[in-house]
């Protein structure tokens, strides 16, 4: 039976990938632009962030795609460092983006690097349990733990910016999107089991996962789609692609890896 719901998973997802273009118009699309950046637009033409890093050292067209930015309305940050928060600030001025975020990263994010306040208020603001409902409920997010590091570096130092996490997050007539942020392996992930057709895996092996605990993740998860991320940006993240989809092998799982290369959209 296991088998029978991996096989027919496949199936859905290539129909996805291969047919859901000449449908674009009214289709979501995600695109990566390396390290754990990503783009996401909903089938009304919503247009949400995840940890933006976009003039990342493995994204060529960096401040081309950073400079097209200028039509955004949510970004979520997983937690502070600055690999993620990345270009935040700059694509929230030039788009006037609300920021996703638990309350504590939010503040700090405002107090010490700029983000706009007005733009960083309560209504997008959440903490690990309940759902946020954003854009008329078009988008429901629910924040999800991390294991990792909780600091934000600042000129004074470091400070306290909230817990590490990542984001749930449900688009209407789209796919459900599981975004780790930077974490360890860890045993609730498998209350996602069901929950998630795309699943975007740091699979570094320095600061987060490596390609064997990410694999022993996308088990516990049991997404339609692994995409995986946070690998190759720097030589300290020696993760490689292959050697997660040879784990991902193993739990006879490998069916559901996607590579995406940094700049390319799919379509669900």
């Amino acid at each position: 039976m296991n088998k029978m719901k991996l096989f027919a998973g496949v199936i859905v997802m290539t129909l996805m990938l291969f047919a859901a273009p000449l449908l674009a118009a009214d289709r979501a699309t995600v695109t990566w632009y390396g390290q754990s950046a990503f783009k996401v637009v909903t089938p009304s033409g919503k247009v949400l962030l995840v940890d933006p890093w976009i003039k990342n050292p493995v994204n060529k067209n960096g401040d081309k795609d950073l400079e097209s930015l200028t039509k955004v309305d949510l970004i979520f940050i997983t937690h502070g460092h600055g690999d993620h928060i990345g270009d935040a600030v700059q694509i929230a001025k030039q788009s006037g983006a609300k920021l996703v975020a638990t309350f504590d990263l939010q503040k700090a994010l405002v107090a010490y690097k700029g983000y706009p306040e007005k733009q960083a208020e309560r209504d997008t603001a959440g903490s690990f349990g309940g759902i946020l409902r954003l854009l008329d409920s078009e988008v429901l997010v629910k924040f999800i733990p991390a294991v990792h590091g909780d600091s934000m570096d600042t000129d004074k130092g470091p400070v306290y910016a909230g817990r590490a996490g990542g984001f749930l997050i449900s688009v209407k007539g789209g796919p459900s999107i599981y975004h780790t942020g930077d974490t360890d392996l860890f045993g609730d992930m498998a209350q996602l089991k069901g929950k998630v057709d795309m699943m975007l895996v740091c699979i570094g092996d320095k600061f987060t996962m490596g390609p064997v605990d990410a694999a022993k993740a996308v088990d516990l998860v049991k997404p339609m789609m692994v995409v995986p991320m946070h690998f190759g940006t720097f030589p300290a993240l020696t993760g490689t692609a292959e050697q997660f989809r040879a784990e991902l092998k193993k739990f006879r799982l490998d069916p559901l890896m996607r590579e995406m290369k940094v700049g390319e959209t799919l379509t669900w």
